[in-house]
Formats: C-alpha cells, structure tokens, sequence
C-alpha cells in the first residue's frame, strides 16, 4: 500500500544507513550520533543500542547467518558486534581514513571494507584478525559499495572516481574495470544469480553489467536534480538555481515562475554567481568548465577551460572585474572579465578547494579547502595571505560578512566558526547541528549569519554573540547552499530534497517551496533485481527506481 508501518524513533543525528537481518526480523541503524540501533521489526521495541564508534557510522550489514554485525566509521575502524548480546567482537584497524562500506562474502568468514583511502580490505572473520587477508588497491577516489557474488568468488565496488571494478574474491587480483559513469558510482549489487551486477550513480542512470565479461549490458535513465546552489540577482528580482541535472536555472523570485533554463554543461552544476550588475550568470560545473550567461536571455556567452578537475565555485569580484573560480585540482584562479584570460592561478592548498569568496572592498580573496583551512590571497598580486586553522575536518562553505571584519566557515566537523579577518583569530565556534555544515550566509546587515546542514536544517545565529537565534526546518535532505535576499527579509536554500525553499527571515516559515519540472516525470524503472533494502534506498535517492 506503500504506507507508513511504524516510525522509528531514538537516534540523535542523522540516521546514514539501515540493514535487515536475513530472517527479517531485526533491523539495524547507524547514525552520526555514533550509536548503532537493533530494533525488532514486529514490535518496533529497541533491543540494543550499540556504542563504541567515536565518529560518525556510514554502513552497517548482517552476516549471513544472522550472529553478528559489522559497522564502518568516520574514526576509520571498521568493529563486529554480537548480534544477540549487542557487545562488542572486534575492531579491525588499518584504513587510514574514513570507512564507508562493508559487506560479508556469502559463507561468513570474510568481512570486506572499503573507504575514503581508496583500499578495499578483506578481513578474517572466523576468528578475527588485525591483519588484513588483502589490500585491493585500484581505486583512484573514495571506496563507496561493496557487494559479493552470491557464489563468493567475485567481490564489485563502486567509487567516487566513477568507475565500478571486479575482484577476485579468493586471491583479492583485479579481474575488470567497469566504466561508463560520468559522476561517483554510489551503490552496486549481483542479481541473484551472479550474472549481471546493477551500478546507480550521481550520473543519474542505473548501468547493468555482464558479470563475467564487464560489458554494459544496459543503461537505465531516472532523473532527479540535487539543488546545489543558489543566489539572487542584486536587485533580488531573479534567483538563479544549479544542480545535479547539469542545468543553470533562472527564476521570478516574487511569482516563483521558471524563467529560463540554461543547457550545456555536461556534468553537475556547483556554484552560479550574479555579476554585480546583474547581465551575466557564472556557473560552475565537475565537467571543469565556467560558463558565462546572459541573465536575460539565458544565452550563453562564453565557456571558460583551464581548471583540470571539478569546478566547485565561482564568484565575481565587488567590482565586477574579476571573477574567481575553485576546484578539485587544488588551485583558484582569478579571470580578468575583460579578456577572460587567467590573470593568477592560486596555489597552496592541498585537497579539493571547495568555495571562495571576495571580502567587500575586493582586496581579499578567501578559499575554504577539504585540507581543513581556510586561506586569505591578496586580488592584485595573487600572493598568499594568513591561514585560519580550527576546523577538523574538511570544510565545505564559506563567506565574509558585509563590513569584511569576519569570515563564516561550515565543515564536516559539524561546526560554524566565525573568524576576525585582521587578525586570523577565532571569535566563536558555533555548535548545533549535528552532521556537516555544507553552507553559510551573511545576511545584509552583518548581524546573522545562516548555515545549512546535513542535518536538514538551517540554523540562524546572531554574529555579535555566537548565539542560536532559529532553527528552520522543512527539508528532507542536506541543505547544500544559502543566499539572502538583498533586503535581508527572505533566505533561499537548496537542498539534495530537490527543492528551493523561500524563508520569510521575520518569522521563520517557508514562504515558497520550488520545484523543477523533471523530463522523466512519471517514469517507472523496474526490472533491477537482487537489491538490498539499503541498496533500493540508495538508487530510490538516485531518481533512479520507484518510492514503491
């Protein structure tokens, strides 16, 4: 009937992965409040809450016979737990950073896992061992699904560098590379039996593949269109949208009517920017372009190449001269609007340099990277400036406040923090949410900033005092990007939930709530076969195979 049977409730963050047992009857959670949940599906009644993880829990997954439970973390461990009991077996140390997948061969006595070091390990089980039975290295991004043939002998994982890749079980020897994808392979699974294996990705197409051979056997095509950016036009008539549909779009921010929608990047769309006058959109894409619009007519006005990685921001400088771009190949580079040649490419970083911003005057340039800083470049000369250190984890957003005294930065360490832009210090750590923050916004007057959270939630805080102020809710999913009006009366957010909400700031509530039209609406997918339930949830996530 696809309604609602019984709502679970008890986790204090984000709940990021869900299992059955084989017999049906237990279900297990795993959360970023580092707690584990066994809860009986017939009563609903909670049987154990598992506690050991020090960081946020990404996977959880029965062994086939139904006696333990094996659970992989941000803390880079990877523990088995007594399903019966609920204590604690053993913790398998080596990954050297976070752990996002784990699944059991078919006879029980291999644990597989794989993380954010790009390695699959292969783990003893019966009894379990410290060392690894092997290492699988191959993988040239973040190991994001592991599933094993239904026989044992073949091991699938699927990865942020887009590729899906088959493995020799017994031996642990790369036996295919699977390409195809064009944006992270999140989730893979066999059919029942073994011949095809069944690949969902950002790419929004679920790929079927021969088993034996690696040949793409089909590509399945959903549509779903993950918000990742927003910003109003400076006379706030026009709000301009960015998502994973690889679409720029224009819309009547007083009617909420689409205007325009702008095609030719050929991958997701991460930032778009206004120029100050308000004639040209700059967006910026993971195929490693910025494309230049017309604001008007939705035309496009130039393409710019350089950036050999995924574009991740692009902004205008106060005065319209410059514009600035960041990317996954660790650099920023200024553009002279003039000429559109690089006028400095930036360099210092050491990861993904997620956003940049200019300070009010246009003489600073701020970038915030994954390697857990945010630094300070001089416009003019290119020239690096101070680093702000504090936040321990890779930080996503970033913005200077209207008078340029602070900055405001977002991360995955769940925290705002607010920094004196003269003197590099720490004036507050704002500390609410309870997953990433993806996204932060001053709002005009400088006296709140806004952040958006994995946890679905925007938060209000007031600048002078680090104090929360509101808490907005109404997404279903992260909240990737914010912007205020320029009258600093109504928010824009952008949300994975594939909608812009319009907040009225006054009293909290959602004026609005847009939604892009999808060309696959009304499509039902079927005819994938042999998926776990958090498989089915991952690809439902993808637009890819229907809620039912």
């Amino acid at each position: 009937t696809g309604q609602t049977r019984r709502t679970l409730n008890g986790h204090t963050g984000t709940v990021r992965a869900v299992a059955f047992s084989s017999d049906g009857q237990l279900l297990a959670t795993a959360s970023y409040d580092q707690t584990i949940r066994l809860w009986e599906i017939d009563t609903g009644r909670l049987r154990h809450t598992l506690h050991g993880h020090t960081n946020r829990i990404w996977a959880v997954t029965f062994s086939p016979d139904g006696q333990l439970l094996a659970s992989a973390s941000d803390d880079q461990t990877v523990r088995l737990w007594a399903v019966e009991t609920g204590a604690h077996r053993h913790t398998f140390h080596g990954h050297t950073d976070t752990v996002r997948s784990v699944a059991f061969k078919p006879d029980g006595h291999t644990l597989a896992s794989g993380g954010d070091d790009q390695t699959i390990r292969l783990w003893p089980v019966n009894p379990p061992a410290d060392q690894a039975d092997h290492i699988l290295t191959g993988h040239a991004g973040y190991v994001l699904s592991l599933a094993f043939s239904p026989d044992g002998r073949m091991l699938v994982s699927s990865s942020a560098d887009q590729t899906v890749r088959l493995w020799d079980a017994p031996t642990g020897k790369a036996s295919h590379t699977l390409a195809g994808h064009t944006s992270m392979v999140w989730s893979v699974a066999f059919n029942p039996d073994g011949q095809t294996i069944a690949s969902g990705s950002g790419d929004q197409t679920v790929r079927l593949w021969d088993a034996h051979d690696g040949q793409l056997l089909s590509t399945l095509h959903g549509y779903t269109n993950r918000g990742s950016a927003v910003a109003f036009s400076p006379d706030g008539r026009i709000l301009v949208s960015a998502g994973s549909d690889q679409t720029v779009r224009l819309w009547d921010a007083l009617s909420g009517q689409l205007r325009h929608t702008l095609h030719g990047h050929s991958n997701w769309v991460w930032s778009a920017a206004f120029s100050p006058d308000g004639q040209t959109v700059a967006s910026a894409s993971a195929d490693h372009t910025i494309r230049l619009w017309d604001a008007l007519s939705g035309q496009l006005r130039r393409t710019l190449y350089g950036h050999t990685d995924r574009v991740r921001s692009a902004v205008f400088s106060p005065d319209g001269q410059t514009l600035a771009s960041s990317s996954d190949d660790q650099t920023i580079r200024l553009w002279d609007v003039g000429t559109w040649q690089t006028r400095h490419t930036l360099y210092g970083h050491s990861n993904w340099v997620w956003s940049v911003a200019f300070s009010p005057d246009g003489q600073t340039l701020a970038s915030s990277s994954h390697d857990q800083t945010v630094r300070l470049w001089d416009v003019q000369t290119g020239q690096p400036g101070a680093i702000l250190t504090g936040h321990t984890n890779r930080i996503w957003g970033m913005a200077f406040s209207p008078d340029g005294q602070t900055i405001a930065s977002g991360s995955d360490d769940q925290t705002v923090r607010l920094w004196d832009v003269q003197t590099g210090q720490l004036c507050y750590t704002l500390a609410g949410h309870d997953s990433e923050v993806w996204s932060v916004a001053f709002s005009p007057d400088g006296q709140t900033v806004a952040s958006g959270s994995g946890d679905q939630t925007i938060r209000l805080w007031d600048v002078r005092t680090g104090q929360p102020l509101a808490t907005l809710t109404g997404h279903t999913n992260w909240v990737l990007s914010l912007a205020f009006s320029p009258n600093g009366q109504t928010l824009a957010s952008s949300s994975v939930d594939e909608t812009i909400k319009l907040w009225d700031i006054e009293t909290g509530e959602c004026r609005q709530t847009l939604r892009a039209p999808g060309p696959y609406a009304g499509m039902n997918i079927t005819g994938v076969r042999g998926l776990t339930e958090a498989q089915k949830t991952g690809l439902v996530a993808l637009g890819a195979v229907d809620r039912g």
